[in-house]
């Protein structure tokens, strides 16, 4: 079990390295989802940070620590499928430092210009997430650069400050939906959630397609997922799951439950039909959740977390004229 320090103090410390360059996202009540849905959906709107995603937050938290600590640190070096790279690009610009990121060949190419354009140093590498991860630890042993992983403690007090202003804000839900990358964004969520003392109960989302945390859940142990990771949500594309977090969610999580891409496709539609916001895959799982578990959530109170906006204009195009 993590060791992880997750406290509200530690949370609140993060924030204060966070709230320098961005403000609280918005959480909304839409009636036509919640119409959609037969239950009073309330959305954290995580899809209007400076990087459009959640993970910005963990980028500014863990490069505020990193740049005490380290001032004469040279740069970092991680990996992402896009979302986790523009955090670091963006946070380490503020602190003055570089930032080496490594994607898979055939990322997203507007992801790769974002990061580009926020002075990240792009690497293509690999077939997909877990190579391009592999070859960033290469890199920094060969570049004397630090490495970050997807799922570190000071990330995951960062990302942890939505679940602060969402349960602030709207304290009485029964059950938020979740995605699951890599887990900070579902740990954040349980740690608040328990050190408010809480009831709400948590429900992570994931791709059929890329099953390991379902299967670690079910397992109640980390274990590997598919081979090959093909989906349209690409921020959940994982096939190796992180042991702590696979911990830490069995302990704090409801359940965990695996959603088709057909599914994702016409919750992002729906997002843009009810609310007019755009969610990529990765944002658009939660409600592709709730719609799935409709019949369960009848009458109750429900948050869903928009994780992030960050999908391709063709993708997007082709989600909204294929879908009813």
């Amino acid at each position: 079990m993590s060791t992880f320090d997750l406290n509200l103090d530690a949370i609140e410390k993060a924030g204060a390295d966070i709230y320098r360059h961005m403000s609280p996202t918005a959480q909304y009540r839409w009636p036509l989802l919640s119409r959609r849905c037969g239950c009073d959906v309330w959305v954290k709107h995580e899809n209007h940070t400076p990087v459009g995603a959640f993970k910005v937050r963990g980028g500014l938290a863990y490069m505020a620590e990193l740049a005490r600590r380290q001032p004469n640190l040279p740069g970092v070096v991680s990996a992402t499928r896009g979302n986790h790279g523009q955090s670091l690009a963006f946070a380490s610009a503020k602190v003055g430092k570089n930032a080496t990121i490594v994607v898979p060949h055939g990322n997203d190419s507007e992801k790769n210009a974002a990061m580009r354009a926020l002075g990240a140093e792009l690497i293509e590498h690999g077939a997909d997430f877990q190579e391009a991860l592999e070859f960033a630890g290469t890199l920094a042993e060969r570049r004397g650069l630090y490495p970050i992983g997807p799922f570190e403690e000071q990330l995951i007090r960062g990302v942890a400050t939505y679940a602060l202003e969402f349960f602030g804000a709207v304290s009485d839900l029964d059950t938020v939906y979740v995605p699951i990358g890599m887990g900070s964004g579902i740990c954040g969520l349980i740690a608040v959630r328990d050190a408010l003392g809480l009831k709400t109960e948590i429900v992570g989302v994931v791709s059929e397609q890329a099953p390991a945390y379902a299967l670690s859940f079910e397992a109640g142990r980390a274990i590997p997922g598919a081979e090959t990771v093909e989906t349209i949500a690409d921020g959940v594309a994982c096939r190796v799951p992180n042991p702590d977090a696979v911990a830490m969610i069995v302990k704090g999580a409801a359940r965990v439950i695996r959603v088709g891409d057909d599914a994702i496709r016409a919750a992002m539609a729906a997002y843009f039909s009810d609310t007019h916001n755009v969610a990529e895959g990765a944002g658009a799982i939660p409600l592709a959740g709730l719609m799935v578990e409709k019949e369960k959530m009848a009458g109750r109170k429900v948050g869903l977390i928009l994780s992030g906006a960050n999908v391709s204009r063709k993708t997007f195009a082709d989600v909204l004229s294929s879908v009813a």
